[in-house]
């Protein structure tokens, strides 16, 4: 079962989302957290997924803060106008936007909640491990798609277990943002994909690897078994 609700952040900003719903009782929720393409029907269906391996899953709509609805394909002007509106991101607003959906998940009670992002959503689930205490907002676990700009949160200090997947290809994330990590935190638990591009997990990119993603993604429902109790 999936619907879109409507979210109020700390700073009153009103914002939708969608939610997917697995059959019986949840194991738990994931935090799906867009890339620069809105909540488009590959995040949708991302949220899906999670629900049929049992979690609520829900998926905020950071672009609302600027425009409501945005949907965005991977080429020609919908590429261009991603690209554009990346550039309006604050990750400080989306944070009370990700702290939103995070405590409508909370609010019903599950036994632990995950926050897990694609691409500017790799980020900002990163930067919800390390400053998500600050919107009253603790993860049991983050997961982090090819997060680009961690580099340079490398150093901030997360509060909880964190799994982070690169494509070995990247041209979008250079090897020194991975290695700033491995660096400041050992504890992390990063794999890169030989191979694999920026966006290796989503179907509709040319950038679509199924074996890495596969993979990436049997690791992730892993690490969230073991750290959703």
């Amino acid at each position: 079962m999936s619907e879109f609700v409507t979210l109020t952040a700390n700073d009153g900003n009103v914002l939708s989302a969608y939610v997917a719903r697995p059959e019986g009782t949840p194991t738990g929720a994931v935090v799906v957290v867009q890339e620069i393409f809105g909540v488009n029907s590959h995040i949708r269906s991302v949220a899906d997924g999670f629900a049929k391996q049992g979690y609520v899953a829900i998926a905020p709509a950071l672009f609302d803060r600027i425009e409501k609805g945005i949907e965005l394909g991977y080429e020609g002007d919908d590429l261009k106008t991603a690209f554009g509106l990346y550039g309006k991101l604050n990750p400080d607003l989306a944070l009370l936007d990700v702290a939103a959906a995070f405590k409508f998940v909370e609010a019903e009670d599950h036994k632990g909640i995950a926050v897990v992002g694609f691409c500017y959503g790799g980020l900002m689930s990163w930067i919800s491990a390390t400053r998500g205490e600050t919107v009253k907002m603790k993860p049991s676990c983050t997961v982090g798609y090819y997060a680009g700009g961690i580099g340079n949160v490398a150093k901030e200090e997360p509060s909880c277990p964190v799994l982070l997947h690169f494509g070995g290809n990247d041209s979008h994330i250079g090897p020194e943002q991975i290695q700033a990590v491995r660096d400041a935190h050992p504890e992390v638990t990063i794999y890169e994909y030989e191979g694999a591009e920026h966006g290796f997990n989503c179907d509709q990119r040319g950038s679509y690897h199924p074996d890495a993603a596969k993979l990436a993604m049997s690791r992730t429902l892993e690490f969230l078994r073991t750290n959703i109790a």
